[in-house]
């Protein structure tokens, strides 16, 4: 903070009061320097943590919608720095549906004269797709919004492990189909909106791999591991149209299928299953036999607990039948229909 000329006594000399006064403005000078010196090296600072952190500063003015922007929200658009900003322009990178959540956001932040977050895509200037966070706040004067400003953020990487983590959550690594917990939220909303619907019944298949754990004994690990991804494979292209396809244990997968299905179909994908893991896998040019078992529960108005109960009753009827075959429950019976095996 600069400080007042001090006052030079009357009883010096032109040449003292000269000195003196010279002396003061010195120091004012050496003042603004050191303060110069630390704007400068604050700006630095943000700048370098504004680039490392990915975060720019942008302005609105609303009287005639013009842009300025820091230089890091350039980079996040892949434009270049400093260049000539029109806003027409720049919102055609963002898709239809972000353009809508955006748009819809700012005009209430402004009618509100309040402000808005949001978490959003964009293709940049090179084609590139970026997730953005963008915050934003509006100036008032005498009560009418005047400038909309804010922050922009590349969170491109964040959203990415995001999904990743979501993926890693809902998801077998092994095979690519649905993890057991995501089978079980499944499970639960069908049941639901099949009971809810009073829709006849969906189903639910437990298939068990019949001779997996004498291959992964005999073979090693990697080539279980291969079956089970040769088999995961061929459970979803067997049952393309079904709800979910799920591994839900070492060698146990689940399949979904819905409501609309007639009994014959779901018979039928049953036995395309046995058919399909009957045949040979193949692992470093040998043929590896397994097959599966398979159990069917069709779902009549139970709870995902009793329905999971039911085809795991009907599965360990198919083992007990000689394996490689499937079995139905038949609701309130505590029958089993008797499935075709792939052997015979």
């Amino acid at each position: 903070m600069s400080q007042p000329f001090s006052p030079v006594p009357a009883e010096c000399s032109d040449a003292d009061r000269i000195a003196s006064l010279q002396a003061q403005l010195d120091a004012q000078a050496r003042l603004i320097r050191q303060q110069v010196a630390s704007l400068a090296h604050s700006q630095k600072i943000f700048a370098r943590a504004s680039a490392a952190a990915r975060i720019g500063v942008w302005e609105c003015i609303l009287a005639d919608e013009s842009l300025i922007w820091t230089d890091v929200v350039y980079d996040i658009f892949d434009l270049p720095r400093g260049s000539a900003l029109d806003r027409g322009a720049i919102l055609k990178c963002y898709p239809a549906e972000s353009l809508k959540a955006l748009t819809l956001r700012r005009s209430k932040a402004i009618t509100d004269r309040t402000g808005f977050s949001l978490e959003t895509e964009i293709v940049t200037a090179k084609g590139n797709r970026r997730w953005i966070r963008i915050t934003a706040s509006v100036e008032c004067v005498d009560g009418v919004a005047v400038r909309i400003f804010g922050m922009k953020q590349d969170i491109t990487e964040e959203r990415l492990l995001a999904d990743h983590n979501r993926y890693l959550a809902e998801f077998d690594v092994m095979t690519g189909l649905a993890n057991r917990s995501r089978f079980q939220s499944k499970l639960a909303e069908l049941t639901l909106a099949e009971s809810g619907d009073n829709k006849p019944f969906g189903a639910l298949l437990l298939i068990d791999l019949d001779a997996f754990k004498s291959v992964n004994d005999g073979y090693g690990h990697a080539a279980g591991d291969e079956c089970l991804r040769q088999a995961g494979q061929r459970i979803r292209h067997v049952c393309d149209g079904a709800e979910l396809v799920a591994r839900i244990g070492g060698d146990e997968f689940a399949v979904i299928l819905g409501a609309q299905l007639p009994f014959a179909e779901i018979s039928e994908a049953a036995r395309a299953i046995v058919e399909a893991l009957f045949r040979p896998m193949l692992f470093r040019d040998r043929r590896l036999q397994l097959g599966a078992s398979v159990g069917v529960a069709l779902a009549d108005d139970c709870t995902p607990a009793q329905l999971f109960l039911m085809a795991d009753t009907a599965l360990y009827a198919a083992k007990n039948a000689g394996r490689n075959t499937f079995r139905i429950h038949k609701p309130g019976s505590g029958k089993h229909g008797t499935g075709s095996s792939a052997a015979a």
